[in-house]
């Protein structure tokens, strides 16, 4: 029996055409129509409230953030490395192919030497024989962040370019404080350090401990000659680059061009700062050349670096989203105040700190005046694209209550809407706590995704909400000791590269001191930090 041909094939060519058109014209009316909620992430579906026209446009938007994410993750194992692209404004700042040549290749070197690999069990054995060998194929930083989310961040980052450098594979030792945090950095493999690792207690290490780098200097341990051979030197070592680690010039030579020749050929470097640590590296001649290639642009290192490394996990960014589509997307143009009160040194009352907010807010004009005679009896003429949202960051309410009561109770004088908000307060620091460290992340990242930020001097919690957010802040003058805020009372960043407050001051030459702003011009005086003498950061020229 004779098959008969199908209706569509026994048509005329023109026909198929002119049904081939009609389908197309049908989808991309489908298309138009759902593409407010449409994301393109596996079907995801985002509404959030006025702002789905931006979420839409945001779609053409690379989600890889120029090539700087590698696109071979399992997108729902991590939501906020590919969603962040649609919260945050893309990056204006120019990224090196050869930095992105030396994710890629890092990426590679990653999963080779990962844990549960053959090559990592084997750098392992030499651990606990402890001897170093120059036929390893892998070699290992670990790093131990300490103290705040924001100390921990730029740590983590700091410690990943100097494995870039020098092509060791990073790892993290992880406090249960940091469980659920960050996704996984790096495609098909882990960054954790096993629980089994031969070297236990890292968050005790100290300058004092008998496995660092200064004590093994200091007794003769370690000679200091680049030509050493490996087996002459152990199989590891704890590098403490705190911020106490000026008391001994012994610790902070590892900022030396003959020591690093040394540090290079031992097998696993433990590493634990709290501290910035990258405009130390760049005072180093031995990575000079490097360095330039990756960041021709001095002030984006963090910048890049930190929006490849750290993505919070899917624990904290659906609490940054949630909080993000309840309460900031109400206006098209949202900006972070981050209010910090370093008591111990720096204390300012909440009501100073209150009257510092207004002061600068005003007179930079970020935030209108408000009329204080007169109260809010008519409806205010603000639209959606005047109207201003301000995400006050603080541990004190008291400082939120009287901004919010300002605006609710009074008119601006420029007749646009305030709403003000605060995600929490916790009063004070909690440390070795998750959830206030979960916290810390969301508030964090929702200040990254302002249009303009506000952020108290030396806060390395601000420092990683602007460097992530790629702008340049105004900075809260920070009162010393009971001092007056000066006037005015607070003052444009001129890099958005964070402050590192305690580096070395040891000429590696003669054994003496020697100012680090004068080794590198790019390297300079914080430009919010007089408190620490000499603070250095990184500036463009």
């Amino acid at each position: 029996m004779t098959k008969k041909s199908s209706s569509f094939a026994s048509k005329p060519p023109l026909l198929h055409l002119a049904f081939l058109i009609v389908v197309l014209l049908v989808l991309i009316t489908l298309r138009d129509q759902l593409s407010p909620w449409t994301v393109g992430l596996r079907g995801v579906r985002v509404a959030v409230g006025g702002s789905t026209e931006q979420t839409a446009a945001a779609i053409p938007n690379d989600r890889l953030l120029g090539g700087l994410l590698s696109s071979d993750f399992d997108e729902e194992s991590c939501l906020s490395r590919y969603q962040i692209a649609l919260y945050r404004k893309a990056s204006s700042h120019i990224l090196s192919p050869y930095l992105l040549s030396k994710l890629r290749k890092y990426e590679a070197l990653h999963k080779k030497c990962a844990p549960n690999t053959p090559l990592f069990q084997k750098s392992i054995e030499q651990i606990k024989l402890n001897y170093s060998t120059d036929q390893l194929e892998c070699n290992y930083v670990v790093s131990s962040p300490y103290d705040g989310i924001g100390n921990r961040m730029l740590a983590l980052t700091a410690t990943f370019l100097y494995a870039l450098l020098t092509d060791r594979v990073m790892l993290m030792h992880q406090l249960d404080d940091m469980v659920d945090l960050l996704c996984e950095p790096f495609p098909g493999t882990t960054w954790y350090l096993p629980s089994d690792f031969p070297i236990q207690g890292l968050e005790w290490h100290n300058k004092h401990s008998q496995n660092s780098y200064g004590y093994l200097v200091e007794k003769n341990l370690i000679n200091i000659d680049p030509k050493a051979s490996p087996s002459s030197l152990p199989s590891s070592i704890y590098v403490h680059l705190m911020n106490d680690m000026q008391d001994d010039h012994l610790h902070v030579r590892f900022f030396c061009d003959d020591d690093q020749l040394v540090i290079n050929k031992i097998n696993w470097v433990l590493l634990r700062t709290n501290q910035y640590i990258i405009p130390g590296l760049f005072i180093i001649p031995k990575y000079a050349e490097e360095l330039e290639r990756m960041f021709p642009s001095k002030e984006t290192v963090f910048h890049h670096l930190g929006r490849y490394l750290l993505h919070p996990s899917n624990t904290v960014w659906g609490m940054i989203m949630r909080y993000h589509n309840s309460y900031l997307t109400k206006s098209k143009e949202r900006i972070g105040i981050q209010v910090r009160n370093f008591s111990y040194w720096a204390p300012i009352s909440a009501k100073k700190a209150y009257e510092q907010v207004v002061r600068c807010t005003q007179q930079q004009l970020i935030l209108p005046g408000v009329n204080l005679n007169q109260s809010q009896t008519s409806p205010s003429t603000s639209t959606e694209a005047t109207a201003k949202t301000v995400l006050l960051v603080s541990l004190s309410r008291e400082v939120y209550e009287r901004l919010y009561n300002l605006y609710f109770e009074h008119p601006t004088t420029t007749g646009q809407m305030i709403s003000v908000y605060q995600p929490s307060h916790e009063e004070k620091q909690k440390f070795q706590n998750k959830f206030h460290n979960y916290k810390a992340m969301v508030e964090i990242w929702l200040l990254s995704f302002s249009d303009v930020l506000v952020t108290t001097a030396i806060s390395t919690f601000g420092y990683v909400s602007y460097s992530l957010a790629g702008i340049k802040p105004w900075y809260l003058q920070t009162a010393i000791m009971d001092q007056n805020i000066t006037n005015p009372s607070c003052r444009r960043a001129l890099s958005i590269e964070p402050c590192y407050h305690t580096p070395p001051h040891f000429n590696c030459k003669t054994g003496g001191n020697v100012d680090p702003r004068s080794i590198v011009h790019h390297v300079r005086q914080c430009d919010d930090d007089y408190y620490h003498e000499p603070a250095i950061k990184l500036y463009d020229d």
